[in-house]
């Protein structure tokens, strides 16, 4: 187990969205080492079929697995929406955490009225992930999930403050958190799910536009607690003997993926540091 420990941690994304996981992982666990896969060669996997996105997903996995590591983070809610089942067969003895559990679980440790809105894209959205998560822990939740695309070309641009994200906010949230005067007047949820890892990088927009009360959910850092209970659980957490080291790695574009991951991860990524690979 002593060895095993110093294993790295392997977390891998369809770009560059899961790097806010890593950020939330590395304010948590400073101390852990840590490969980042970002398949930016095959992105988005939001348009893709469920077969095609557990293909993909084994295969960035398996990359991460071969190199060595002792717990395995699928920090893309698509791939943790269809492939994790898969995922957790091709490779029994690594464990394997998604994104949506830990930001379901949070939700209804949250929600006082038993309301929860979540926003992701349109395929999450559609998919029902979350709802299903929800619902499995807390049955008589009532969801509103609504897809918010517009989100992640802003976060991947950098705009995420100022009256631009703040409009496309309120665009998207007001009839959720502010029905129309004369409206059927439902249960307003008093907690919001950000069912996507582009959008913690909103956060300060989002918390501007909604009721001030409502609990906003990141399933980022909520990811991040769950990898660190895993771990603490399997005496798999490595000695704090200084801050551990990050390798990244992607599958096309290494300047623009330094660049944009730059902005996610809150600290420069210099192309050196990251590795071109093929899947």
């Amino acid at each position: 187990m002593k060895n095993q420990a110093k294993l790295p941690i392997g977390m891998f994304d369809s770009g560059v969205g899961g790097l806010t996981v890593l950020k939330a992982l590395r304010e948590r666990m400073p101390c852990e080492d840590v490969i980042y896969l970002g398949d930016t060669a095959r992105l988005p996997y939001g348009t893709k079929s469920p077969q095609t996105v557990t293909r993909y997903g084994v295969q960035c996995g398996g990359e991460l697995i071969k190199r060595g590591i002792k717990l395995l983070v699928v920090a893309c809610n698509t791939a943790s929406a269809v492939a994790l089942d898969a995922l957790r067969q091709a490779n029994p003895g690594v464990p394997v955490i998604g994104v949506v559990e830990p930001g379901a679980r949070a939700a209804c440790e949250t929600t006082v009225n038993q309301a929860v809105a979540v926003i992701a894209t349109e395929s999450t959205i559609a998919g029902g992930a979350y709802q299903r998560a929800i619902h499995a822990l807390k049955p008589q939740a009532r969801i509103i999930g609504h897809p918010c695309p517009l989100f992640v070309p802003l976060a991947e641009e950098g705009w995420t403050e100022g009256e631009v994200p703040e409009a496309v906010a309120a665009r998207y949230l007001d009839p959720i958190f502010k029905p129309a005067s004369g409206a059927p007047h439902p249960v307003i949820p008093d907690t919001l799910v950000l069912g996507c890892t582009h959008f913690p990088l909103l956060a300060p927009a989002i918390r501007n536009v909604v009721p001030a009360h409502t609990t906003i959910v990141d399933s980022a850092a909520t990811t991040a607690e769950t990898v660190y209970r895993e771990l603490d659980r399997l005496g798999l957490n490595r000695p704090e003997n200084g801050c551990g080291s990050t390798r990244y790695l992607t599958t096309d574009d290494v300047p623009r993926f330094a660049r944009t991951g730059s902005r996610f991860l809150g600290t420069p990524i210099a192309e050196m540091d990251v590795e071109l690979i093929d899947l």
